[in-house]
């Protein structure tokens, strides 16, 4: 019997209360903490049913088996497994055989792939009813505008939700020791005396040449890596996973390999593996990695296998050399070195090879911070286990030169702040326009949107308490103008709704208080169906909307409506042979439709919009039967009287024959013929 974490077992509870009420239920938990292990226990629980579990590759699927088996549980057998590419891939006959009862979308940030998405969107059309489990370490797909699959999915049903600083505080993880090093900055350098050089101001040139200067000389001074991996590999017989950022990379790290990390172990017994999604030799590296217990050194490189779903439990630790733009992959990789039950302390070093990236551990931090906050505010104290880990920054020098280099090359944030402080004493607020330019030039609209900007977190920058105070004393409003007409219809929009009990708003409908609200629902459409969702109208905002019922397409809302009642008729009756006269408990024609979408696709129904692609895929997965009921009987009718012509070679039949299958086939005969006379 396989037996959970604790914070699994909550989360599996809810997981299966959602699921009864809703029918859609995700899990969101960082890597390392047995989040695979709550999709198993579902299909234990659940023996005589199916379950189709989803994954991006067998390899992830496996190891996941292994670890459960490792657990001392034995692999479900009612798991129907399949990767999102296989699932792409197959017709409507191959999902027709799946007929899942329930369905689980492990790592499902990554439905939100265009070709992978469709695969399971066609899944989900052909059995609407399965309920769906969906497992991954992030909901928001961080590259891809910020969308968040969590709503797109499972209609933000989210069960559980824990961060990787979360799981930290709570003592789920235990915190490792983080040390942050730098190598080959060449560029950063490159591109600050190209900066340099193109200032305008000969005093701001000469500052800003002598902090890349001294920049540069405390690069020279600082350890090189060969003794930052001797300071804190402590392990010459432990295992480590270093991340690179491709197969070029992969090969440039591994010929570094002696140099780098012999000074670890002596110089001798370093054992070296090599995994990347694309290597056939890939299984067989990284199960005798596993298993390695030699003395001495073991040493994975890797590219994409670890990023997400395949865990080892005995690492020592993990070596970043990246640059990784995601939230997702760092979290990911840093989660390698995490095992939830686990109390050995790991060591992840990682190893930037840019300035900018000195940054990303402190999104972790705040993640504890903001938890930390919470608990006391909650008197939750003692779910407090680690209040903060250990972090060694070995460029400590080196980031405090760049921020002044970022600084002297730019305006200074006090002088920005005068230019604000008197545009504000003239005008009595900050309300300009972002391209708004003082009478000398300065680009104060640009610097205090900006300044919005590093305060909401959306990007980096310094901007302390000190700052803050600065800013609000002379009236700084936070939000821009966007965000403050977004709240006062939002806000209106929450009205209507709690009094109307919908927003199925007229366009011309005008609030009390004289906002156009009407407008405002019909330019969102418009932006959302013509892909123009811009700043205004984020993820966020399309998920709140949701919430409140709204309906992007009133064609494909009915469409959807009337579709979902055939697909339950379907899986009741394993039939769409409905009568045309035939309601629905909703109270849909059913059958009425289903043949307007014939005479749709046929091009008979005048004034129509054509099918998509998409909707003709999805009513083929639930077998439509795209031939009128005419034409389906002309047809079955010909097929009969082929039949007595092979056997007697004539269709001379009499008027009143009727066939071994009581097809009244000589009045059929008659009748064709009267016609075509």
């Amino acid at each position: 019997m396989l037996e959970l974490f604790e914070h699994n077992r909550i989360a599996y509870e809810s997981a299966l209360s959602m699921l009864k009420e809703n029918g859609r239920a995700a899990i969101v938990h960082p890597t390392g903490t047995g989040k695979s292990f709550i999709g198993f226990k579902l299909a234990e629980d659940k023996p005589e049913a199916v379950v189709c579990w989803l994954s991006p590759s067998e390899y992830i699927f496996k190891t996941q088996i292994e670890n459960i088996k490792a657990a001392g549980a034995a692999q479900p057998k009612n798991i129907s497994f399949f990767t999102y590419a296989k699932l792409m891939m197959m017709d409507a006959a191959a999902i027709e055989d799946i007929r899942p009862d329930y369905i689980v979308l492990d790592e499902f940030h990554r439905c939100g792939a265009q070709m992978w998405g469709n695969g399971v969107q066609r899944l989900l059309a052909a059995y609407p009813q399965a309920p769906v489990l969906g497992l991954s370490a992030t909901n928001i797909r961080y590259l891809d505008n910020q969308r968040d699959m969590a709503d797109e999915l499972f209609d933000g049903n989210i069960a559980s939700e824990m961060t990787l600083g979360e799981a930290i505080v709570r003592g789920i993880l235990t915190p490792p020791t983080y040390v942050v090093s730098i190598y080959s900055c060449e560029k950063d350098l490159e591109k600050y005396q190209a900066r340099i050089k193109g200032a305008k101001n000969s005093a701001v040139r000469d500052a800003a040449q002598k902090r890349l200067d001294a920049l540069r000389r405390a690069l020279e001074k600082s350890e090189g890596l060969d003794i930052v991996f001797q300071k804190h590999m402590t392990n010459a017989n432990g295992k480590y996973i270093i991340f690179c950022s491709s197969v070029e990379h992969l090969k440039e790290i591994a010929c570094h390999i002696p140099e780098w990390f012999g000074k670890v172990c002596g110089g001798t017994n370093i054992h070296l593996y090599q995994a990347y999604a694309d290597d056939p030799g890939t299984s067989q590296a990284f199960a005798a990695f596993k298993t390695d217990g030699r003395q001495g050194l073991k040493l994975l490189l890797c590219i994409d296998m670890l990023n997400e779903g395949v865990h080892i439990d005995d690492i020592t630790g993990v070596i970043l050399f990246r640059p990784t733009v995601s939230p997702i992959v760092y979290k990911q990789q840093i989660g390698r070195a995490l095992s939830a039950g686990s109390r050995e302390k790991t060591v992840i070093i990682d190893v930037v090879n840019n300035i900018e990236n000195l940054y990303s551990v402190s999104a972790v931090q705040e993640e504890m911070r903001s938890v930390i906050d919470r608990y006391q505010i909650m008197g939750e104290e003692n779910r407090i286990v680690n209040d903060s880990f250990t972090i060694i920054d070995e460029v400590r020098d080196s980031r405090r030169l760049f921020n002044e280099l970022e600084e002297s090359l730019s305006a200074s944030w006090e002088t920005m702040f005068g230019h604000a402080r008197a545009y504000y004493r003239g005008h009595g607020n900050l309300e300009v326009s972002k391209r708004y330019q003082t009478p000398d030039g300065y680009s104060l609209g640009s610097w205090l949107n900006t300044q919005r900007l590093v305060y909401a977190g959306k990007i980096p920058g310094i901007l302390g308490k000190e700052r803050i105070e600065k800013l609000e004393s002379i009236g700084m409003r936070w939000k821009n103008r966007y965000d403050c007409s977004w709240e006062r219809f939002y806000q209106a929009l929450c009205r209507y709704k709690f009094n109307s009990g919908n927003i199925d708003i007229h366009a011309s409908y005008v609030t009390p208080e004289g906002l156009e609200l009407g407008k405002w629902i019909c330019n969102l459409r418009q932006a959302k169906n013509n892909g123009r969702c811009g700043y205004y109208l984020t993820d966020e905002r399309i998920a709140a909307l949701n919430k409140l019922g709204i309906i992007w397409d009133k064609v494909d809302y009915q469409w959807e409506r009337n579709y979902l009642a055939c697909a339950e008729y379907y899986r009741k009756h394993h039939s769409l042979d409905i009568p045309a006269n035939y309601i629905s408990e909703e109270g849909l024609r059913i059958g009425a439709w289903l043949r307007r979408m014939r005479k749709i696709r046929s091009g008979r129904q005048n004034g129509a919009a054509p099918l998509t692609e998409t909707q003709i895929e999805r009513l083929d997965a639930i077998h439509m039967d795209w031939l009128d009921t005419y034409t389906r009987q002309w047809e079955y009718g010909y097929k009969q009287a082929l039949a007595y012509h092979r056997e007697f070679g004539t269709l001379e039949v009499p008027a009143g024959y009727v066939n071994a299958n009581g097809f009244p086939l000589g009045r059929w005969l008659k009748n064709h013929v009267e016609v075509n006379s």
